[in-house]
């Protein structure tokens, strides 16, 4: 019996490994529209894999052995097959459930790039206004360009742009235009990885894509943010609290949902 559960366990590791390294190479050298697209069909698949009930999603509930790797150096435990929830998502979703009023008030919410495991439950809400919008993405119901958003002042109440500053030209002209179109006393979450460096680092001379990834840790960025990314981003306007939410969470509840325990959530908020 031992040898079999030996045996087990390494057909396990090569799966698992074969996996992130497949993983990595996708989200590498495929489109984000084209990935967007196949990535649900795909992990239908992948979640046999890890049947189980360790680890379970908070957005979908659906419970597995654990969640599939996933990054360019890819994380253990962070994707669910299912819904496509990443840490931050999850981490996010527990936030808005706790801490808001985003599933029972009256808002009318701006989504820049949403999310495949957010996008069709909060449009099933029915108290919001929902929008989504991107320049590219086919999910989105609007194509928008952060730099210019096509609403007038002060029409949203909420506002979310997860993991895109990175990738845009000018990142404060993107948060002045997200502190134009909120409502006064709205507010949203605009997350983007950010790095144990004392300032972003940056340099728009760069355009070889081998170099940004060398640099700033993906092909299509065209910045690092450091510990000055809340900094950063008020002087657009804006209003930033580095929320520490995870902190208050039970350390079960933390590893049951496998959330990331030092994420932080930057929660902005309409400036005068």
């Amino acid at each position: 019996m031992p040898s079999i559960f030996k045996m087990e366990g390494i057909s396990f590791y090569l799966v698992n490994l074969t996996m992130k390294k497949a993983i990595s190479f996708v989200i590498r050298y495929v489109p984000r529209p084209i990935l967007q697209r196949i990535s649900p069909l795909v992990m239908k698949v992948l979640a046999q894999v890890n049947s189980g009930n360790e680890v379970q999603c908070p957005i979908c509930h659906k419970e597995y052995k654990k969640f599939l790797p996933y990054g360019r150096v890819a994380r253990e435990n962070a994707l669910c097959p299912n819904c496509l929830a990443l840490e931050r998502h999850r981490l996010m979703w527990l936030f808005l459930k706790e801490k808001t009023d985003f599933f029972t008030a009256p808002l009318k919410v701006l989504h820049v790039a949403p999310e495949h495991c957010f996008i069709d439950r909060f449009d099933a809400l029915p108290n919001l206004e929902y929008i989504t919008a991107d320049i590219e993405s086919p999910l989105a119901k609007v194509k928008m360009d952060v730099h210019q958003i096509p609403f007038p002042e002060n029409t949203f109440d909420v506002v979310f742009c997860n993991h895109v500053l990175e990738h845009v030209e000018d990142d404060i002209l993107a948060c002045s235009e997200f502190n134009r179109v909120l409502k006064p006393g709205g507010w949203g979450i605009l997350q983007s990885p950010v790095y144990n460096l004392e300032k972003t680092l940056e340099d728009k001379t760069i355009t070889d894509p081998a170099e940004r990834e060398r640099l700033f840790g993906q092909r299509d960025h065209v910045r690092k943010f450091g510990k000055d990314y809340a900094e950063r981003l008020r002087k657009s306007g804006l209003q930033i609290e580095e929320n520490q939410f995870v902190k208050e969470l039970p350390n079960e509840k933390v590893k049951r949902f496998a959330l990331a325990p030092d994420e932080v959530i930057f929660v902005c908020r309409k400036g005068i």
